[in-house]
């Protein structure tokens, strides 16, 4: 992982490239409320599974929050590039992130084609091709932060609620929803329960204590958190079982069935 250069900060909470000896299969991923962007740098595809049909796109791609799971091919986590934009961070670079409407968003079809994967491909270090990567965001900048939605979501985050937030930066709930949503990709309401949940991630921690979990970041009661949690990630707490201490928003499925394709 990489914090971001001075000037990609305002828009970029981290840059990383990862490699790793994964096999076969899927993985479930968990909702963050973040937009990513992601390069496959082991082959030019990004996939994901939508009722059991695979769908490809190219392997440079953005992805845009989602308040449910996502079935995605561990091969394609082999070796890549990730940028994990701050929320709001990405609508400088990509315009209304609510107008994206794919799970995986083809970065030719937002820049236009563009030779971004090949040249990280041929760089000769990772340190090399994350510098790559920054300077080409820093070029695309095209509009400044919006402060206010930054401020939103950190209050969202810390559990205030919608029209406490909106109070606070003297607007209207529908005034704040129709600029959350272009900004960062979900409606308030729907942001405020996928950080919820990664609160509740944060807070479980190794003993598996769902019931105080539960009662420190806010849910009415159990009930509610086990319903919730169902509806965010498709499993219940107790069937929660991360890929890996460090990798908690990725849960390992049986390998996958023979692949079909999907339509563009």
């Amino acid at each position: 992982m990489l914090a971001p250069a001075a000037p990609l900060a305002p828009f970029v909470e981290s840059l990383g490239w990862y490699a790793a000896d994964l096999p076969d299969g899927r993985d479930r991923t968990v909702p963050t409320g973040t937009v990513q962007l992601v390069v496959n740098l082991d082959r030019d595809e990004l996939s994901w599974y939508d009722g059991g049909v695979r769908h490809t796109r190219g392997g440079a791609g953005l992805c845009p929050p989602l308040a449910r799971p996502l079935e995605i091919d561990t091969a394609q986590q082999r070796r890549a590039i990730c940028v994990v934009f701050r929320p709001g961070g990405a609508y400088p670079f990509v315009g209304p992130v609510d107008a994206l409407d794919e799970p995986v968003v083809d970065l030719a079809d937002l820049w236009g084609p563009t030779s971004l994967r090949d040249r990280l491909c041929a760089a000769p270090t990772p340190h090399a091709a994350l510098h790559l990567l920054q300077t080409e965001l820093a070029g695309r900048v095209a509009r400044a932060p919006d402060r206010g939605i930054a401020a939103a979501a950190a209050a969202l985050h810390r559990g205030l609620d919608v029209r406490a937030v909106s109070d606070g930066l003297g607007t209207t709930t529908g005034n704040l929803r129709r600029r959350f949503a272009a900004r960062v990709g979900l409606a308030p309401k729907r942001f405020a329960r996928v950080r919820r949940l990664q609160r509740l991630l944060d807070a479980v921690g190794p003993g598996g204590d769902w019931a105080r979990a539960a009662s420190e970041v806010g849910y009415f009661d159990q009930a509610h958190m086990v319903n919730d949690f169902r509806a965010l990630t498709g499993l219940t707490p107790t069937a929660y079982r991360p890929r890996s201490a460090a990798e908690r928003n990725h849960v390992s499925l049986r390998p996958p069935p023979a692949r079909r394709s999907g339509s563009r």
